[in-house]
């Protein structure tokens, strides 16, 4: 196997950092050096060339091969085992409905949000649990970092270069996070977008930063989702009032509750996307009235229809707790699933 890119020497572990990092290579965190023993191990392990096209970023014409993935997967610290993760997240995030360049060089400073579904999770020990949105397992960590990497360094996605995010947030650095399928029977998220129940897949949306919700004083499945449909609405009149693909995270805590009163996830998604609607109208509240105008009684619903909502069972056994997860701008980039080890030209991707 014939690596193509550039070597470099360094004398120490500590010079390999510097070089790095006086070169604009990283996220600002250590990295592992990518030998070339490393990178051709992530691109056994995943059988591919290290010239593979994975796809071409369409603003730029930037061809994103195996290779350069492979490196910049390294560095973040995965194994061989965590590369076809990487490699199936970017194969979606390169489909044209996931806009790219528009989520990665906005002001309004999304992240890339990895969701992780299927046998996969328990191969890698990926888990859906305690903190699962945090620094729950190594794998996670990793693959969130690994893209982020890999925008920083095939893509140009440097703050004040390509990111021209106002803010940004902590998700830059890693945002990937396994649903908690073992303790949910509930359909898990790849299998309610369309792919097999049995397949391991990724699901990638240009994500705001999580707001967390809290409701201890119900079981009533109405009055705790009303809670996430509040958040959503505040989203609406604080940020954006576009529709898109919200994510919502619910832990075992209050999963529990609505999986007694058998509430699924069509159940839930129905019940939000009735809620989760403002008035344009609202917005003079909040100090946007100069764009309200003759359309204050104009309803807008935060998503197109219910479908747009990934509703993700994740987070530790104890404490009622939640999370929203807001769309980067609305409809401007469609969340996109993936089932791992398949052919992007056999089928289209699920929007």
């Amino acid at each position: 196997m014939q690596l193509t890119s550039r070597n470099y020497e360094a004398d120490s572990i500590e010079a390999v950092q510097e070089l790095y990092h006086s070169s604009g290579w990283t996220d600002g965190l250590p990295i592992v050096p990518p030998t070339p023993e490393s990178v051709k191990a992530c691109l056994e392990w995943a059988m591919m060339p290290p010239d593979q096209l994975i796809g071409i970023e369409p603003v730029r014409g930037l061809a994103i091969t195996a290779e350069k993935l492979a490196i910049n997967a390294v560095m973040a610290g995965c194994l061989p085992m965590h590369f076809p993760v990487v490699v199936t997240a970017w194969t979606a995030m390169m489909q044209e409905p996931f806009l790219a360049h528009g989520a990665t060089a906005s002001t309004g400073g999304c992240a890339v949000l990895v969701v992780l579904n299927g046998p996969i999770r328990l191969e890698l020990g990926a888990t859906g649990s305690f903190n699962a949105l945090g620094n729950s397992d190594r794998a996670t960590a990793v693959i969130g970092r690994a893209i982020r990497l890999c925008l920083i360094n095939l893509m140009d996605v440097r703050p004040g270069v390509i990111d021209r995010s106002t803010l940004g947030h902590p998700g830059k650095f890693s945002y990937c996070l396994a649903e908690d399928e073992e303790d949910s029977d509930w359909l898990p998220l790849h299998a309610v977008r369309g792919v097999e129940r049995e397949a391991s897949a990724v699901t990638v949306m240009a994500a705001g930063s999580p707001r967390q919700i809290m409701n201890e004083w119900t079981t009533k499945p109405e009055e705790i989702l009303e809670t996430f449909a509040a958040e959503m609405r505040a989203n609406m009149r604080h940020y954006s009032i576009h529709p898109g693909n919200y994510a919502i995270v619910i832990p075992k805590q209050l999963r529990d509750h609505l999986r007694a009163a058998r509430w699924d996830k069509k159940k839930i998604a129905d019940f939000i996307h009735e809620r989760a609607r403002i008035k344009r109208g609202e917005w003079r509240e909040v100090g946007k009235g100069a764009v309200v105008k003759d359309r204050a009684d104009k309803e807008y619903a935060a998503m197109e229809s219910p479908d747009q909502l990934l509703v993700i069972a994740a987070g530790g056994p104890a404490g009622g707790f939640g999370a929203i997860i807001p769309p980067w701008l609305g409809n401007k980039s469609h969340a996109v699933t993936l089932p791992m080890g398949v052919c992007i030209d056999c089928e289209p991707p699920k929007e």
